[in-house]
Order: C-alpha cells, then structure tokens, then sequence
C-alpha cells in the first residue's frame, strides 16, 4: 500500500477510535458549574435543568455554586476545566461583561468568551427593578425624582461590579441622568437578602429570583428593561414605557470549555433541546418565574455575538470602577 494510502487509513482509524471513544457518554456524573451562590436567577434555572438533564444523559448532573467577583471565578474554573464534557457550566449573559470590565480595569481576564462554545439558551428575561414593599415609591418615576432630587443617597444592590445586576441599573442611571450609590454583594442571593432586610433601596434583577417576594408582597416591582410585557408580571410596565429608552435581557445559557469534543457536544445540545421541551420542565421553570425561551447552539451563537457587542458597550459607557 502506497505511503498516501496508509496515512488516509490512519486518519480514519483515529478518527473511528475517536468516535468510539465518546461513544458511550457520560460514564460518570456530569458538574454543572453555576458561578453565583444559591438563591440566584442561575441557581432557580440550574437545579431543575441539571435534574431534567441527569435523567435525560442517564447520569447524575451535580449543580456547584462556585461563587466571587461578580461570576469571573465560577466560570474562570470552567472555561479552564478539562475538556471531556464533565463540566458544563450554566451562565447568565453577564459571561460577555466580566472580560471587558477586566479589560477596562487593566487586569488580566479570568476567561475570554472565546474560550466556550453554548450549547443551548435555557432562557430571556428583562431584569426587573424591585423597591421594598414599605418604601415610599408607587412607580418608576417617583423613584427617579428621588434620585434625582438627592444624588447619591438611594443605593442599590448586585452580584457584583459590572455584573447582570449592576450594569442594567448603571443603563438607567445614565439615560435618565441620575446618581445612586451602588452596593455589590457576592451574588444575586445575597442582594436580594439585603433588599429584603433593608440594607438596600432596590435592586434589578431576574423575575425567578424575586418573583415569590413580590408574590408575598414583601418587595414591589417598579419596571422592567424588556421591549414587552413580562409573562410572570404582566402588569410591571417597561422603562421604555415611562420615557426611559434602556433594555436589558439577563438571559441564562448552557457552556462547555471550546475544545470539547464534537460528539459529546452533539450529545448535549440533543438532551438540553428535549428537557427545554419537555412541558413539566417548562411549568418548573415557568413556576420559578423565568419562561423557557430554548435556542439551539447554532442560534444561540448568533444572539450571543450580537448581545456581547451591545454588553461590551455598556461595560465602556460606565467606565473604571475602583
């Protein structure tokens, strides 16, 4: 046999015993990497998806909150874990601020959104602004006039600099030319914590993360940051609605480290397209206040690239943050 013709036979051995290799994945239990602490928007998405997944790949997917600066560690560690397809990662959109605020800052980048290929959108909801239920302000613009009539004073809390909790507030601080104090927590748990024991004055965040207090009546959502009404708060109108022309969409994917191999991927998008399906996965999500809106890979990938370039501009508008 001709020198050619072995190494055509070669290549396609290997590629046979690559395949092969994958062939029967997952042998063992997947971790699911969430990079904020329970009780987050990613948290209420992750446990029910990682759940409906386990059953779906035939092994165990085990959610590890692996929270600190605003998401950066969590998903430093996944983007650099092995890539075999045992950690996935699920992450808000906050993924494509983190490494532009670390450019801004002058520091080295945890990850780069290059190091990650999506596997599926899980789903897309507009960050809501939420107030105490025993605070003064009925609407949107009362809280605004406060703001504005003393700058500074009202606060408010995030998962962190830069993050998905942070950067939709900073949006509206600039449209509608006002100042708050900005208080970050570890995470989006810990700000909700601190709205509800009244160490804060509001929050922006996820309806799933807060929808079961407003529900209580212990908080009052103010406006959100889509371009529709909410399915969760029909009634919450929009800031674009008021006069203030910001959007902001916290969605929550799910990632794998880029060089995974293509039949693992394949094998994941197959299971997380039939579990966002899947009507008593869509009630369980719905139920924690976050409507599925499932995008495959190759979809996703489209929104993600178009959404990083609207993110990474909001990152620049607010600039170094000490």
């Amino acid at each position: 046999m001709k020198a050619s013709g072995l190494k055509l036979l070669a290549a396609g051995l290997t590629m046979l015993a690559s395949s092969t290799a994958w062939a029967q994945y997952p042998e063992r239990p997947i971790t699911m990497i969430v990079p904020f602490p329970p009780g987050g928007v990613t948290d209420t998405v992750a446990r029910p998806i990682a759940d409906a997944l386990g059953k779906e790949l035939g092994q165990s997917v085990v959610v590890e909150n692996k929270a600190g600066a605003g998401g950066a560690i969590g998903t430093g560690a996944a983007a650099h874990a092995k890539p075999d397809g045992y950690t996935i990662m699920l992450m808000l959109s906050s993924i494509s601020i983190l490494p532009e605020a670390d450019k801004i800052l002058g520091r080295k980048a945890a990850y780069e959104t290059t190091d990650f290929k999506p596997i599926a959108r899980i789903t897309a909801d507009p960050t809501v602004l939420v107030v105490p239920a025993k605070s003064p302000w009925k609407t949107i613009d009362e809280f605004v006039e406060a703001a504005r009539e003393a700058p500074g004073k009202l606060n408010y809390g995030s998962s962190g600099i830069y993050g998905s909790m942070h950067v939709p507030m900073a949006m509206l601080e600039k449209k509608a030319d006002i100042r708050m104090t900005h208080v970050p927590y570890t995470g989006a748990g810990p700000a909700v914590a601190a709205l509800l024991s009244g160490q804060v004055d509001a929050i922006s965040t996820g309806p799933s993360s807060i929808l079961q207090h407003i529900k209580a009546g212990t908080v009052r959502p103010l406006a959100h940051w889509g371009d529709k009404p909410l399915n969760t708060l029909p009634e919450v109108p929009s800031l674009s609605e008021a006069g203030y022309d910001v959007k902001f969409v916290q969605w929550s994917g799910i990632f794998v480290p880029k060089d995974v191999p293509a039949e693992v991927i394949q094998r994941l998008r197959e299971a997380a397209k039939k579990v966002a399906n899947d009507p008593d996965i869509q009630k369980k999500i719905l139920a924690a206040g976050s409507p599925i809106d499932y995008m495959d890979a190759d979809e996703f990938q489209t929104y993600w690239d178009a959404d990083d370039a609207v993110l990474r501009q909001a990152v620049q508008d607010i600039g170094k943050l000490e």
